[in-house]
């Protein structure tokens, strides 16, 4: 069973530097900055050129690493990850970097993404011999490396992605090597960056600002990047596909101050807001953000339609996955440890309420309630993104379509579920417009249905296994 928060979470974070006396803390940094990405595991493999030094644990990248940990990872380059599970178990075996010993020798791999087809390939391999120490799907790409017959392991690593279906941005790190690799539909964001002499990968730009390193440009679809001690080598080697680039990172995954794609998400927030407020304008006294990633949208919706923004919410930053719950039931108990209203803001006021999405409603069923009782005299919801009414394949964590509200009900159906006076999502055009990404080469299936890769029944049967539907509290 999934995590019950009503929100489509984050897949993972990779980050990866070259060439860099203090590479291990340097990927600490990194992972800091992409820790919204994944809260589950986090982990670093570094190399000295020789031998390659892992290290990876459940937890929060603060929590995990300290100065001994990271003294004990030497080397000038190095790999890290951080897991929110989209495939696979919960467990220390799931945590990444994955690092094994094989004829090319040792091999280290982080990925960001989901591979659908990943089961099928498995059980080939299992049914030749194969054993696997996890159930994720990025184990299979190693596996089929380490059973390549091409002469060198960068070889290898091309030959086995020539035939991967799916989105992928993957580091490997070799005691010799940095590569970089990216699927030709480019599902999933990869940049590159410099520090002084120092190459950096990272899953977003917010990493390069904390360690001060500059944005380059993105990794294409389809390219291969090699870093080694004779510099960075650019290849082609993955066969064109159609573009499908997730434009889920601009609504909500991504921080704002990350560059995806090479926009800039919060400019596509705040064009969110600002259309939102043209196509669904409302008659009320105060804009209030579902924070944090309301806001910018918000700011957006207020500058078009001229009402006040306020923060009427107020969000605890310091909960995370569990906490200890009274022993006697406290009404939306869940929601209100997270988020509390400023009813002096509130109170007697019509409030347009401003949240990326809905997903299975319930959670917004119980921050519109919320808000009522601070005494708002009106609530109107207000989504910068269409009704999500497929799940996804290509690394989100979506439930299972009979879980989407939006796959289920009408508009007006969710506005009387979750109680609402009004209730306006933002349209796809409108979406697509705010962050002037071109239609053809954007991933819009989780709105649309419509899916840029086949989707085999026994990949769909495997989906609804590990998201199978949990009570809502």
């Amino acid at each position: 069973m999934r995590d019950q928060t009503d929100k489509l979470r984050e897949e993972c974070g990779v980050f990866g530097i070259h060439g860099h006396a203090d590479a291990a803390r340097l990927t600490y940094l990194g992972l800091y900055a992409l820790q919204h990405r994944g809260q589950e595991s986090c982990g670093i493999v570094s190399s000295d050129g020789r031998e390659l030094r892992p290290d990876r644990a459940m937890g929060l990248v603060p929590d995990v690493f300290d100065e001994e940990r990271l003294d004990r990872l030497r080397g000038t380059s190095a790999i890290g990850h951080v897991r929110y599970s989209t495939a696979g178990e919960v467990s220390i075996r799931e945590a990444q970097p994955f690092l094994i010993k094989c004829k090319y020798g040792q091999i280290a791999v982080c990925h960001n993404g989901n591979l659908p087809f990943a089961t099928e390939a498995r059980r080939k391999l299992e049914r030749d011999g194969a054993i696997f120490s996890s159930t994720s799907d990025t184990e299979v790409i190693l596996h089929g490396i380490a059973r390549s017959s091409a002469a060198t392991v960068r070889e290898a690593i091309a030959e086995v992605l020539r035939e991967t279906e799916g989105a992928f941005s993957m580091l490997f790190l070799t005691p010799d090597a940095l590569v970089a690799v990216r699927d030709p539909r480019g599902f999933r964001p990869l940049a590159l960056g410099k520090l002084g002499d120092a190459w950096v990968v990272a899953s977003e730009t917010c990493a390069f600002d904390l360690i001060g390193a500059q944005y380059v440009r993105d990794v294409e679809p389809g390219e291969v990047l090699v870093v080694d001690c004779e510099g960075l080598h650019s290849s082609h080697p993955l066969p064109p596909r159609p573009h499908s680039q997730c434009v889920f990172e601009h609504v909500y995954f991504a921080r704002p101050d990350s560059l995806i794609y090479g926009r800039s998400v919060n400019e596509s927030r705040h064009k969110m807001g600002r259309r939102l407020a043209v196509e669904h304008p409302a008659d009320a006294d105060i804009v209030v953000p579902v924070p944090d990633s309301g806001v910018a949208a918000s700011i957006g919706y207020a500058a078009e339609s001229g009402i006040a923004f306020r923060f009427g919410l107020v969000r605890n930053h310091y909960v995370h996955r569990t906490f200890i719950e009274p022993q006697q039931a406290i009404r939306a108990f869940g929601v209100r440890v997270k988020l509390n209203p400023v009813r002096h803001l509130i109170n007697g006021r019509r409030v347009v309420l401003i949240d990326d999405s809905i997903v299975r409603g319930t959670t917004s069923k119980k921050i519109v309630g919320m808000v009522r009782e601070a005494g708002a005299s009106e609530v109107h919801l207000r989504i910068s993104c269409p009704p999500t009414v497929s799940p996804c394949y290509y690394g989100v964590d979506t439930p299972n379509k009979e879980e989407l509200i939006a796959a289920q009900m009408s508009v007006e159906e969710i506005r009387r579920f979750v109680g609402a006076d009004s209730l306006g999502y933002l349209s796809l055009e409108g979406m697509l417009a705010a962050t002037g990404l071109p239609a053809d080469s954007t991933c819009v299936a989780c709105w649309s249905g419509n899916y840029p890769t086949r989707i085999t029944p026994r990949a769909e049967t495997q989906w609804a296994r590990e998201h199978e539907p949990v009570p809502s509290d």
